[in-house]
């Protein structure tokens, strides 16, 4: 039977896919960082694929997403012929029913372990024993932060961390940062924008500043199953 050939264009899915259907993937983006061994040909950014690579590539399937991917790359692949999954996951249950479709799509046999395994730690969690209220930023210059119906807004609200700007109109409004130090809780995560304990933190005064993973925070994939405990205690840390 012919192995299928696949070309992710969305790191967290590149990752699901190596862990579950081993040899599958021949392309990727740059910014595939995880497995740290995969070895394929990579095919420009999430942003900006190179779609000629892509094509003679001759994938059986490209797999993308309606948030990392920009339609009008979408719309080349699919008029040069080629089959594209598009993804949609705005929450942890979604996350989950997209990655078994994924999988399935690229040739999997049968629910990977590891995504049984996730789900299981996500529909354990205890409840919190208190909620915090906390801005998340995602860039500066200009500032950026989530806004509504986000997948990372719901991995931190059932951690116990409401987002001020869940309800604002915008999913990634920009908002002034002196808008964003009256808050009393900082999530920082290190992409899409690397902030770190020197870059970032020092915007908000004495305000508490989490400084997290976005692997973790922003990814749905095998890191979906340590998740809750990495950001727990990164959010615990900071929050005292």
């Amino acid at each position: 039977m012919k192995t299928m050939r696949v070309v992710s264009l969305v790191p967290s899915l590149t990752e699901a896919v190596a862990a579950s259907v081993p040899g599958v993937l021949v392309g990727a983006t740059d910014w595939c960082t995880h497995p740290v061994d995969l070895e394929v040909v990579r095919v420009g950014g999430t942003k900006n694929p190179n779609v000629d690579r892509i094509v003679r590539l001759a994938p059986d399937l490209v797999i993308a997403n309606e948030e990392e991917n920009r339609e009008p790359d979408l719309t080349a692949l699919g008029d040069a012929g080629l089959d594209v999954l598009v993804t949609e996951v705005r929450d942890v249950p979604q996350a989950f029913r997209e990655l078994e479709r994924v999988v399935g799509a690229c040739g999997g046999r049968g629910r990977p372990r590891w995504l049984d395994e996730a789900e299981a730690v996500w529909a354990e969690l205890p409840v919190p024993d208190r909620r915090l209220r906390a801005v998340v930023p995602i860039w500066r210059r200009p500032w950026m932060v989530l806004g509504r119906d986000t997948f990372a807004g719901d991995v931190l609200a059932r951690l116990g961390v409401d987002n001020v700007y869940a309800v604002h109109a915008e999913r990634y409004p920009r908002v002034p940062v002196e808008e964003l130090r009256a808050a009393g809780f900082v999530v920082l995560p290190d992409e899409p924008y690397r902030f770190s304990a020197e870059d970032g933190p020092e915007a908000f005064g004495g305000t508490p500043c989490a400084l997290v993973s976005g692997r973790h925070l922003t990814w749905y994939g095998p890191s979906l199953g340590e998740a809750p405990r990495v950001l727990g205690e990164a959010l615990r840390a900071a929050a005292g």
